[in-house]
Order: structure tokens, then C-alpha cells, then sequence
């Protein structure tokens, strides 16, 4: 309720200055002790070797240095993902960046991985009271030659290693500069060979197993969809997230601002996510977890999500129009089952 109220006033500032603003009031009500985590009564349910408390995540891209975990995860997460980091900080595009168009309930970002780089994230891990399920999700610095990307990757694992509960490999923004080009077939081949060398490496080494996950984008036809599904079968990796956000505008084309370029999150993303997912799970049949995220604005579109195969969700621009309070209210529909209409 309070949000509502405070979001025109929100959104009446540069939407990255009202992020800031936003996350500062987060902090500072979390550290008075005045968030407290809504009691919902869901099963825990095991997906990737880690026990998920509720099937409810933040997805990456909202707190991409790790400095608003303990807050964020006291909405009532069963999981949260920060970054996308990269090995050395970098700006990120010029701004501005980010664009509402809330006749669509969207957003369109062109961010560029801007972030403190992975040692800054790390240290603030290390002073986050937090010991649920962290993901960190990696990318590659802008200046990386696209041919050296897997040598960043390596870098990001190997720090991350001991921090995650589950490590992403983010392909898939639309972003930096021919990233998704990682996503053919040959060269997606070579990247996923040497993680999985590196990952079992790293497993003898520490005693521990940490899930490697692998982000994929919402544009793919229905024959890289299939290729890189078998790619991910073929390597054992260990779970999929699927989807980033849209170079499309569909559903937008009229709109004031949907000439900017990058990618679009939020309504106009569901359906084509949706897709993606749905293929997926066809072609996996349930041997690698799916994690659904892209168009997630409501009860139902979360339900749908679980409907179509995911294992797990996550949540950013439905969090932006919405508010916190979306956390408690997804999680409960799911929990609940109180979804007439939908599986349970």
C-alpha cells in the first residue's frame, strides 16, 4: 500500500536515480529492523541438489553489486541472484538508459553490465547477514574480445566459487556488444566444455558442488532453442534460466519510447518467454530444472510460468510496478495453490 503511494513520486525521477533512492529507503528500513519477512506457509522443494524455501527469486539485474541482499531477501524471496558482474568494473553504457513505458507496464534497459566489478561484489556478500540461496550471475567485461569471453567467465567462476549457492553464465543481454553471439551452436559448445572442466575442478578442490546455470535470450528461433538444449544435456549443466529480456517491440511499436534501443522487460515480454520456456521443457523433459523469468506481472503470469514447466521463478520488472508486497502476494498464489484453473 505504501508503495502505491510513493511510486508517482518514484516515477517522476530518472529511473535509475529512483532506483538508488529506492534501494537507499530498502536498506534503511531494513537495518532499523522494520522489514520483516511475510510469514507464508509454503514446502520447500529441492531443485539443482539446493532446497529452495519457497520457488520465488530475484532475478539478476537489480542489485548487481550485492548491495541490498539482506534487504531484498526480507520481501520474502526463496532466492535471490545478483550481478550481472564482471571481472573489472565497468560504466556501463552512457546514460540515459532506462526507459518506462508504463502504458505497458515495461521497461527497456540498455545498462551494458555497468557494476563495481566481482572483488567489490564479493566483499559485500561476505558482510551480508544472509544465508539463503545466493546465485551470482556472471558476464564479461565490454572490452573482452568476444573470442577471449570464456577467459572472463573462468575468472568469475573461479572468484564466485565459494560465495554461490548456484553460479549463472549470462549469454543473453542484448547489451554488450555481440555477447549473444555465444549462443551458436559451435561456439556455445567450447564455452560450456571448458566451464564444466573448470566447475568439476573446482568441486574436487573446495569439497563442494555449486549448479552451474546458463541464461538464455528470448529471441532465439525454434531451432537454436532445440540445439542449445542439447548443448546443455551434451555438458550436464546443471540448470537453464530462461529468459532475458527482448530485442523485439512487439506490443510497443507505437509507444513513445520504443525506438530506444536494448532490451525490453516487463508485459509486452511475456508470451515470448513463455514460448521459450515452453519449448524447453518439451525438449528436456524434465532432466535439467528451468527457471522462468521474463512477463511475470501478476499471480497468473507466475502460475503460468510453473504451468509451462519452470522449476522455479523470478521476479524484477513486475517488483518495479508493483512493489514489494508483489513478492508476498506471488508467493502465496503459488504456495496456495489458490490459482483456480491451474495445475497445482
Amino acid at each position: 500500500m505504501l508503495y502505491q503511494l510513493l511510486r508517482p513520486l518514484l516515477f517522476k525521477l530518472d529511473p535509475e536515480e529512483a532506483h538508488w533512492v529506492a534501494f537507499r529507503a530498502l536498506n534503511q528500513i531494513q537495518q532499523l529492523g522494520l522489514l520483516k519477512k511475510p510469514a507464508v506457509n509454503c514446502k520447500s522443494r529441492t531443485v539443482m541438489g539446493l532446497n529452495f524455501p519457497n520457488p520465488v527469486g530475484l532475478a539478476a539485474g537489480l542489485d548487481k553489486n550485492g548491495e541490498c541482499i539482506d534487504a531484498l531477501a526480507s520481501l520474502g524471496f526463496g532466492f535471490v541472484e545478483i550481478g550481472t558482474v564482471t571481472p573489472r568494473p565497468q560504466p556501463g553504457n552512457p546514460r540515459p538508459r532506462i526507459f518506462r513505458i508504463p502504458e505497458a507496464n515495461a521497461i527497456i534497459n540498455r545498462l551494458g553490465f555497468n557494476n563495481l566489478g566481482i572483488d567489490y561484489l564479493l566483499n559485500n556478500i561476505k558482510n551480508a547477514n544472509y544465508r539463503g540461496i545466493l546465485g551470482i550471475n556472471l558476464g564479461k567485461n565490454f572490452d573482452t574480445p568476444l573470442e577471449n569471453a570464456t577467459d572472463d567467465y573462468l575468472i568469475g567462476l573461479r572468484k564466485a566459487y565459494l560465495y554461490a549457492s548456484y553460479i549463472t553464465i549470462n549469454i543473453s543481454s542484448p547489451n554488450t556488444q555481440n555477447l549473444r553471439q555465444l549462443q551458436g551452436a559451435n561456439v556455445l559448445d567450447q564455452l560450456l566444455h571448458r566451464l564444466k572442466l573448470e566447475q568439476n575442478k573446482l568441486a574436487q578442490m573446495h569439497g563442494k558442488y555449486v549448479p552451474l546455470v546458463i541464461k538464455i535470450a528470448p529471441d532465439l528461433n525454434d531451432e537454436a532453442i532445440t540445439s542449445i538444449a542439447h548443448l546443455l544435456l551434451k555438458h550436464q549443466i546443471d540448470g537453464v534460466i530462461a529468459t532475458n529480456t527482448t530485442i523485439s517491440r512487439t506490443g510497443v511499436e507505437q509507444l513513445r519510447v520504443s525506438k530506444e534501443s536494448g532490451g525490453l522487460s516487463g508485459a509486452p515480454l511475456t508470451q515470448q518467454a513463455n514460448k521459450v520456456l515452453k519449448q524447453l521443457h518439451t525438449v528436456l523433459s524434465n532432466a535439467i530444472p528451468i527457471i522462468g523469468v521474463g512477463g511475470i506481472m501478476s499471480s497468473k503470469d507466475a502460475q503460468d510460468k510453473i504451468d509451462f514447466g519452470a522449476d522455479l521463478i523470478q521476479l524484477y520488472t513486475g517488483l518495479i510496478y508493483h512493489g514489494p508486497d508483489f513478492v508476498r502476494d506471488i508467493v502465496k498464489a503459488i504456495c496456495s495453490g489458490s490459482l483456480p484453473g491451474h495445475l497445482g
